[in-house]
């Protein structure tokens, strides 16, 4: 065999070792924590459905409402660092078992809600019992997924989020509809429903999960030994460049530019979860009718999250992948502070939930380029715990508008502003990060 013949074979076998290594991988883990994903951000959004027959049986104002809806990710923020450093430290399978036992616990006790300060006391112990786990899983997707394939995957995971309004509006919308059954209402069927399959499965997660690849006994000796070399390698590189303390990741002034970019992200994502039923409601539907409704918008942005995911990643570009989006959702809910007709109002959330995915779908690519360790635990910790205040800020900022002006859509209005900043700042500071992929691509 001549020398180039060798060499194309040893591509070839190390081409298809990789495919493999990947698939594996792929099958194991995505699956499942797109389960796990589906179920705490259906356990934490399906306020906004509840609140359809609740607020008015609790006689919550939208302020009251958006207050309780918004004092989760107080909660969530002050305990995010701590979880994802426990995470590092005890292994993914235990901490986020423990994670998704007590979210869902907590979550069915919604249901027992009675006024104000039990709505707000069982809302802040939810984002308590949930902080860590989406940086835990972003993290632990690192540990498995060399650079080039974590937008798809991270998007295949974060596909979660409007696969769980697909499935989970149509749901919540005729769950409400047991009102009666067992002395109890429908919004409090909605919790304690949908809050059990979290603590079944998070039982099923510490015997299922895999800390790290070298106890993976569903790899080969030979897959091990490739996935082991291509991250050592990538995380030498990112030593190599910068090398940084968990104190320096915290400060870095990278850090908290992103935390702003996905503060403004955030801000438009749960601002329209938690308002969309009830703009939609207003519509004249019935709430069966709402939960279909509102699930177009989402089916729309989940395919377009997967494709551009798939477009960023074999462009290897991300800064336009991630500012682009965001300023189509920020020009997109501006334009619903202008329409009023059902129809057109709907194409434009329809515009606006394309954009808010797409930027979901790549985003943690940018953090996760450059950071590794315990220093890329408490960076991305901190990225969305910063960044999930928005989950207060948005939907208590169109409560409030809602309040002031009666209008919710002059509350999407207001909101518009904080994806198109977000947007700008993504381009503003771009030119490090085109460095750095170059860099990536050229090794």
């Amino acid at each position: 065999m001549s020398q180039s013949a060798t060499i194309a074979a040893a591509a070839n076998t190390k081409s298809d070792l990789e495919t493999s290594t990947i698939r594996a991988i792929s099958w194991r883990l995505i699956p499942f924590l797109v389960l796990a994903y589906f179920l705490s951000y259906l356990d934490r959004v399906n306020l906004g459905f509840a609140a359809l027959t609740m607020n008015k049986e609790l006689n919550f104002s939208p302020t009251v409402f958006s207050w309780g809806a918004g004092i989760f990710f107080i909660g969530y923020f002050l305990f995010e660092v701590p979880s994802n450093l426990a995470l590092e430290k005890f292994g993914a399978s235990r901490w986020i078992a423990r994670i998704m036992i007590t979210w869902g616990i907590i979550s069915a006790l919604m249901a027992v809600v009675s006024g104000v300060w039990s709505f707000y006391g069982v809302r802040f112990l939810l984002g308590v019992a949930e902080a860590g786990f989406f940086p835990g899983i972003i993290l632990y997707l690192t540990y498995w997924y060399p650079a080039e394939y974590r937008a798809r995957f991270l998007a295949a995971f974060a596909v979660a989020v409007p696969v769980s309004t697909v499935i989970g509006a149509p749901v919540s919308g005729l769950l409400l509809g047991l009102d009666g059954t067992m002395g109890l209402q429908g919004w409090q069927w909605l919790f304690i429903i949908e809050g059990v399959p979290s603590v079944l499965l998070g039982i099923v997660t510490w015997f299922y999960l895999t800390d790290r690849p070298a106890k993976a006994d569903w790899l080969s000796a030979e897959q091990k030994a490739w996935l082991a070399a291509k991250l050592e390698s990538e995380v030498a590189a990112k030593e190599a460049a910068t090398h940084l303390t968990l104190g320096q990741a915290l400060s870095s002034p990278k850090v908290i530019a992103l935390s702003l970019v996905y503060f403004g992200f955030v801000a438009a994502l749960y601002g329209m979860q938690f308002w969309l039923p009830t703009i939609v409601k207003a519509f004249g539907f019935s709430n069966a009718q709402t939960g279909f409704v509102i699930a177009v918008p989402y089916l729309f942005g989940t395919v377009a999250m997967i494709l551009w995911a798939r477009h960023s990643d074999a462009t290897r570009e991300r800064v336009m992948h991630v500012g682009a989006p965001l300023l189509l959702t920020g020009a997109a809910l501006g334009v619903c502070g202008y329409v009023t007709d059902p129809m057109t109002t709907m194409v434009v959330l329809t515009v606006a939930a394309i954009g808010v995915f797409c930027t979901f779908g790549v985003f943690w690519t940018l953090p996760t380029a450059w950071l590794s360790g315990t220093a890329a635990a408490g960076a991305i910790a901190l990225i969305n715990s910063i960044g999930n205040l928005a989950g207060f800020a948005g939907p208590y900022l169109i409560g409030w508008v809602k309040e002031t002006t009666g209008s919710t859509s002059t509350g999407l209005f207001v909101l518009a502003v904080l994806p198109l900043l977000g947007g700008l700042l993504v381009f503003v500071g771009g030119h490090e990060s085109k460095a750095e992929f170059a860099d990536e691509r050229a090794r």
